[in-house]
């Protein structure tokens, strides 16, 4: 592209400058003739009068000559020039040098956060400025806040139309850490019915500049003294400030009737916050809801089709090409309004599904949400969210730091969307926002105080969604309530073992897998409902699967009576059973049937003792429990006869307290995850080994029995012992740990078998009990 650059500086501003180098700015532009659009800007006090669009061609169409063909003749806009008189130099105070360097290389984490704070001080200017004129007056009678970056000069400017500064004013409130004066004008209306709606009460925001400036200017020019006069504020953070008054150029126009410009000089390594794109996004993620209109000075581009006539061959049609043009205008970013400070009577649910699409990216309708405002002790208003499905981030990790469950506002500005301090574990799953006048913040806005009002936010919180989750439940389909079981379950079995003041709510509603809830889960207070006369417990059983569940030994003697049993399928359904087991559940204990001291007695409370006399070890078969558990003293921790088994052989469980298989498998897994030894994490044998049940009703154990007491030193009795521990180990979900050695024996048994059939020539029939697998094979 050819641009003819014809550079032309009057000389009386060439002499001007000479005389004034140290206390005049000229800023010479180079834009095209014909290239101003006045109707862009959107401003009756148009701060960047002087700023042109810029129009520039070039050709996207293949086989186009890429000379435009034309020319732009230029010429040379100056700015009028300004003075500045009576310039004084202060040194900061509070030790200005050690606590900026604080300030920029301790305070803020994020410099992304000193656009946050310029916008919050100037959206305190206009409220100041509208609480002067009239308390009923609206933000927007006010003005606007106006940013516009500007790559040549390598600036960023943030204006304001609100209150303005006196020399004083300046001097004392940036001159001085931590006075910034919102706090001293707050105590001035404290006994008035103002709208105390303001966000400057931290002191040091303005400061934040300095993290992405090599130098600050600010212009201000004081609303109650409108006949007064303009002052500079400068510094370069190194420990000293120049005030002086400024006549002259634009920026008397603008500030005429009060107001106040920063121009922010930019760091080299930082002039990505002089792209419109970046600003408009902090814009957006931070500055979104504050009441005054925030504009941008952002660069389009429009795309025109134009003939090409070097390209457009002689009685051939007309060849066209495609020509960019680029303008800059403004535009307001914050035209989205808090619907959580509206009334809910004043909302459609299209404004809550739109405002939770909006806010948190999401392309699914929420499944639910509540809309509520606290008072008291403190106040704050909310709405939240339950997701229509998993958000992608919970599905690699159920707690993601970068989840961003709940969103942090203070007086309409965002604050943080990361405080763990505030909401307990099991809501991490919803979406919504807090927004508060009251909360306490840490010197730098970034970080919540831990505080008596957070317990309270966190206690409303938990409770509302509660309340939101029940409305859920009582108001929609089986169907929904499962699926947002499938989804977030987990979640509210994590706040049944976490949150002790609502676990008898939350349990409530939870839901699990039964052996009577066929294709859909159970809540606690159904299998209550279904209870059998007389039974006083709930019970439960761990496993990895229904499957496994449904043909676990462990439910012979339930089936039998006809009582229904919980499956715990998963960790967090043994953690949160267990859980209320210690604390009962409307009074009824919860009962693990697969562990050894499990009484069946519908007639008398399950914790009383048993009334069963096949329980421990039973007269005749002492001998057997004995042998058997010194033939397995490094598998089992116990060797008992069993009161549960109806049909099966054995059957192996737990002690009291001892940890189930697929608990032992998830710990396990932890411990290899975090790259430590297992044995620091289960080194109790009693956590680990099982006690052996067996049923002296069956074939197998009376036959064993027998041949224990002829040979009890003999290969087949500790053969078929071995053998049927691997068995139910396998039925219990337990892990065999010599596979290669369960499955020798196995042939072995089935050679033995095919040998004795073949010698007595025999077959092995459809009718025969190896065939059938049955419980007397």
């Amino acid at each position: 592209m050819k641009w003819l650059i014809r550079l032309v500086i009057p000389l009386s501003i060439v002499i001007d400058a000479a005389i004034c180098m140290s206390r005049r700015y000229v800023y010479n532009f180079i834009i095209p003739v014909n290239s101003v659009n006045p109707s862009n800007s959107l401003l009756k006090r148009d701060i960047f009068a002087e700023s042109a669009d810029i129009n520039e061609e070039s050709t996207t169409s293949t086989n186009f000559d890429n000379d435009s063909g034309t020319n732009s003749s230029v010429q040379i806009v100056t700015r009028p020039p300004s003075e500045t008189y009576n310039e004084e130099t202060y040194t900061f105070k509070a030790e200005v040098n050690k606590v900026m360097d604080i300030i920029v290389n301790s305070l803020y984490t994020d410099k992304d956060v000193f656009l946050r704070e310029l916008v919050s001080n100037a959206a305190d200017a206009l409220d100041k400025r509208r609480m002067n004129a009239s308390s009923n007056a609206k933000p927007e009678t006010f003005g606007s806040i106006r940013i516009k970056p500007d790559k040549v000069l390598n600036t960023l400017t943030i204006e304001d139309d609100g209150i303005g500064m006196t020399k004083n004013e300046l001097i004392n409130n940036i001159g001085t850490i931590a006075e910034s004066g919102t706090a001293k004008f707050l105590k001035q209306i404290e006994s008035g019915d103002f709208d105390s709606n303001l966000i400057g009460q931290f002191g040091v925001g303005f400061y934040s500049a300095f993290l992405v400036a090599e130098r600050v200017d600010v212009y201000s020019k004081s609303y109650n003294d409108p006949n007064g006069i303009i002052h500079k504020w400068s510094s370069n953070s190194n420990g000293t400030f120049t005030v002086a008054e400024q006549k002259g150029g634009d920026v008397e126009k603008v500030l005429e009737l009060g107001g106040t410009r920063i121009i922010l000089h930019i760091r080299p390594e930082c002039d990505e916050y002089l792209e419109d794109y970046k600003l408009k996004e902090l814009l957006r993620k931070y500055s979104e809801f504050v009441k005054f209109p925030i504009q941008l000075w952002v660069e389009k581009i429009d795309y025109d089709r134009v003939p090409d006539e070097n390209n457009t061959i002689e009685g051939k049609p007309m060849r066209y090409k495609t020509v960019t043009k680029k303008r800059n205008e403004w535009e307001t970013i914050n035209t989205q309004l808090p619907i959580w400070r509206r009334s809910e009577s004043e909302l459609k649910p299209e404004d809550y599904i739109a405002f939770y699409k909006s806010t948190f990216k999401a392309y699914d309708d929420p499944m639910s949400y509540i809309h509520f405002k606290v008072e008291g002790q403190v106040a704050f208003s909310s709405i939240i969210y339950v997701p229509g499905a998993l958000p992608w981030e919970l599905s690699r990790n159920m707690f993601d730091d970068q989840s961003r469950a709940i969103r942090l506002y203070v007086k309409r500005v965002f604050i943080n969307d990361k405080f763990a301090e505030s909401i307990p574990r099991w809501l991490t799953f919803v979406r919504g926002v807090v927004d508060s006048d009251d909360l306490p913040l840490n010197v730098g806005r970034e970080h919540l105080q831990k505080s008596r009002m957070l317990t309270i936010i966190n206690k409303r919180l938990a409770s509302k969604a509660i309340e939101m989750l029940r409305n859920l439940r009582a108001n929609s389909t089986n169907e929904k309530w499962h699926r947002f079981n499938d989804h977030f379950g987990k979640y509210l079995k994590i706040g049944v073992v976490e949150d002790q003041e609502n676990q008898q709510s939350l349990a409530s509603l939870v839901q699990f897998w039964s052996n009577k809830s066929g294709n859909t889960r159970t809540g606690l207070d159904e299998y209550i409902d279904r209870m059998k006369d007389g039974q006083k417990c709930i019970y439960f059983l761990t496993a990895e699967d229904r499957t496994t569940a449904e043909n676990s030994p462990c439910l012979e003697k339930m089936k039998k009576m006809d009582y229904e049993v919980l499956f715990a399928l998963e960790p967090i359904d043994e953690f949160s059973l267990s859980a209320l087991g210690v604390n009962k559940y409307k009074d009824l204990s919860l009962v693990d049937v697969g562990k050894s001291d499990l009484k069946i007695d519908a007639s008398t409370d399950q914790s009383n003792g048993s009334a069963d006399d096949k329980s421990g070890t039973s007269s005749g078969f002492e001998t057997l429990c004995a042998w058997m558990k010194d033939l397995l003293v490094e598998k089992v921790h116990d060797v008992r006869v069993s009161s549960r088994l109806t049909v099966s052989p054995a059957v192996l469980v737990q002690s009291e307290y001892g940890l189930s298989p697929s608990m032992q498998k998830y710990m396990r897994q932890q411990a290899t995850a975090q790259g430590v030894q297992e044995e620091d994490v289960i080194s109790n044998a009693l956590m680990t080994k099982p006690v052996l049940e067996i049923n002296t009703e069956h074939k197998i154990i009376r036959h064993l029995d027998e041949l224990v007491k002829v040979d009890r030193l003999g290969d087949k009795p500790r053969e078929i012992a071995l053998q049927l521990f691997d068995v139910v180990s396998i039925l219990g979900g337990y892990t065999i740990k010599e596979p290669s050695v369960f499955a020798k024996r196995v042939l072995n048994l089935m050679l033995s078998f095919v040998e004795n059939n073949t010698s007595t020539g025999g077959t092995c029939s459809s009718d025969s009990p190896a065939s059938k697998g049955g419980a007397d094979a």
